[in-house]
């Protein structure tokens, strides 16, 4: 039952992507069942209606003509119930998987939008786009040396390395990473010394990894990292076993989590236990889900967001006024930061802080008081490019958004950084303001393939030095912990490098080498203490 629920799941996504990508060498503008009445609007006033409806509006000049009409275009019909020339396929509405999961997303199966209309918003776009898309360009190199850091390979990996998480385990302790081929999924835990100390194999890959005394608390996103709307996620306790260091699975916590990429823990009622909230990123469909302890490992389940794509959550009294709320990053579409404020008796209310384009391709955020104002700045990292829209974009990168006070936040800081997946700030350099490490999984590996890994020194006056060091190209880094590895006193850096993402007719050698005899995970280590 399992692989053949497995092959039907492939087989919808492999129908739903021909239908994002077929439209071949027929136009855009031929879709003669649309015969519902045209509205008389331009193509400009449609596309704020039909595209800025849904996420924040995509200007016509920031991508080219090509990939509006052979990769964005096509898409947007899907979501407006233009299916090539014709309805749906029987082979995607009508069963019951596809039908539940279409139908959630709002996907209809019929146009909802006139012939006359659809053509306007094809030809607006595509008439404004330009030609070709220049890449960015670096003004001044990445300084090559990290003047406090030493580079440190792991005594073992797994060929090739699909490292899905990583955490540096406290008390100097080593290191746990998890890793999701197809056939084998495992978690990995290594000495202080970096040698393999013992591994445990499950059915799902590893995604995230949290640790309370002796109980370790592992949420597995599924079958695969790849988007995914079936509730194969779940959420489960390790606690150690008496006669020696490893672990034993013991407890299921919550099954049935919609592709969750991240977890929180915290109090968020103040009664004394810890609370869950759960980004389900899913893909056509997801949801952002707080879980109530009440304990006994039992938990009741609240929607917070019924929308896919919230990759982080963060738990904080972010308006401090005694209750811990909640702050989400949300991607697939509707980008953007949102605030769920706790108002002190198991409820929330959402508002919205920041609003991204839906080419951002959000990743990663924390708060973080970058001015000693006393309120939390969010860094905030974009770069995800497995999407419609593979190509580098100037946009991509770190940024730092103030806080004044009043949850109102503006733009202080942006460093570009092509496929930008995460930005951690710390005070690595021990000088009293906040230095980022940040990783790259689509960095430009033929111009500049340094940018998998950037040290940004604080100068003060929200200026920053870049460094990378020479060996940041043994790797394509997907995931990155920091903390005190040695508890010496300062923060230390560890990468771990996914190779699953192919990359296309790639002439560097690098894929290749990744897959061949590139680390699941390395370590740059402080040596400031």
């Amino acid at each position: 039952m399992a692989t053949k629920q497995a092959n039907f799941r492939f087989l919808l996504i492999g129908i739903i992507f021909l239908i994002w990508s077929c439209s071949g060498d027929k136009s855009l503008n031929d879709h003669k069942n649309l015969d519902l009445t045209p509205s008389g609007l331009s193509g400009s006033e449609l596309a704020k209606i039909h595209c800025g409806g849904c996420h924040a509006l995509v200007a016509p000049e920031l991508l080219s003509k090509s990939s509006w009409k052979e990769d964005v275009l096509p898409y947007m019909g899907f979501r407006l119930g233009i299916h090539s020339e014709n309805p749906a396929p029987d082979s995607i509405f009508g069963l019951a998987m596809g039908d539940t999961i279409l139908k959630k997303a709002g996907i209809p199966e019929t146009p909802v939008i006139a012939s006359e209309d659809w053509n306007k918003i094809v030809d607006y776009f595509i008439t404004n786009a330009p030609d070709t898309i220049l890449p960015p360009t670096r003004h001044t190199p990445i300084a090559v040396g990290l003047k406090h850091f030493v580079y440190k390979r792991t005594l073992y990996s797994l060929q090739p390395p699909n490292t899905s998480m990583v955490k540096i385990l406290p008390e100097n302790r080593g290191i746990v990473f998890g890793d999701g081929k197809r056939n084998i999924k495992k978690l990995t835990f290594l000495t202080p010394e970096l040698r393999m100390d013992y591994d445990l194999t499950f059915g799902k890959v590893p995604i995230h990894y949290y640790e309370k005394s002796d109980t370790v608390y592992l949420t597995t996103i599924g079958e695969s990292i790849y988007p995914d709307d079936t509730p194969g996620g779940v959420l489960q306790k390790l606690f150690k076993q008496e006669r020696d260091q490893g672990y034993n699975t013991t407890d299921l916590l919550i099954p049935d989590l919609q592709r969750p990429v991240f977890m929180a823990y915290g109090d968020l009622n103040n009664d004394g236990t810890e609370d869950i909230v759960s980004c389900e990123f899913g893909n056509l469909t997801g949801k952002l889900v707080w879980f109530n302890n009440l304990g006994g490992n039992k938990y009741s389940k609240h929607v917070l967001r019924d929308q896919p794509g919230v990759v982080t959550a963060i738990i904080k009294d972010l308006d401090q006024d005694g209750h811990r709320d909640i702050i989400a990053l949300a991607a697939q579409g509707d980008e953007g930061v949102f605030f769920y404020k706790n108002n002190g008796d198991n409820s929330f209310t959402e508002s919205r802080l920041l609003t991204f384009s839906p080419l951002f391709g959000s990743q990663y955020i924390e708060l973080a008081d970058f001015n000693n104002d006393g309120f939390e700045d969010i860094i905030y990292s974009c770069g995800d490019n497995a999407d419609k829209t593979p190509i580098l974009k100037s946009f991509h990168g770190v940024y730092i958004f103030l806080n004044d006070g009043n949850l109102r936040f503006s733009q202080a800081y942006f460093y570009q950084l092509n496929g930008a997946y995460k930005a951690i700030p710390r005070d690595f350099d021990l000088d009293g303001d906040l230095d980022i490490a940040a990783i790259s999984f689509f960095p430009d590996y033929y111009s500049y393939p340094e940018e998998g890994f950037v040290y940004l020194e604080n100068r003060g006056g929200f200026e920053f030095t870049d460094y990378t060091f020479r060996e940041s190209i043994n790797g394509r880094w997907m995931v990155m912990d920091a903390a005190d590895m040695d508890t010496d006193g300062d923060i230390d850096i560890v990468l771990g490098s996914n190779v699953s993402f192919k990359t296309k007719n790639d002439t560097t050698g690098l894929s290749a080498r990744w897959a061949a005899i590139g680390p699941s995970v390395i370590v740059l280590e402080n040596t400031i203490r």
